[in-house]
């Protein structure tokens, strides 16, 4: 679950902390298996959770199986890695602003220069948080 080739952003995972996470299993399968794989695999971890958010993991389990397979997992997370598209996305968006690229669409279109100062500013915040 926590290879890098699973993750639907480009960033590597091991160099954040997840915050939260969410693991759905769909199959025949017990709850408290499910339970214990789950443990299991907090503690092997356990370097990349936060350890002052308690219980910060949670699962689900549904009975009924994809169609095609006999079970299937999804796991949800909330990694402070995530900063690193941000920051891509950032930079590349300053470059184009400083020199008012595409910008005229959305100017003829209502919008304000001020707000994209404004969107710059807080994708700048999240990014050093």
């Amino acid at each position: 679950m926590f290879d890098t080739k699973n993750m639907m952003v480009a960033c590597d995972p091991r160099h954040g902390c997840y915050l939260t996470a969410a693991a759905i299993f769909r199959g025949r399968m017990s709850m408290k298996e499910v339970d214990e794989q789950m443990l299991k695999m907090q503690n092997k971890n356990s370097s990349y959770f936060a350890d002052w958010i308690p219980n910060n993991v949670k699962t689900a389990v549904c009975d009924i199986p994809p169609r095609g397979l006999t079970m299937s997992a999804t796991f949800i997370g909330n990694n402070t890695a995530n900063q690193a598209p941000f920051k891509r996305t950032s930079e590349q968006f300053s470059a184009m602003f400083r020199r008012k690229a595409f910008l005229h669409w959305y100017t003829g279109e209502g919008m304000d220069e001020m707000e994209f100062t404004e969107a710059e500013s807080n994708i700048n915040d999240l990014v050093s948080e």
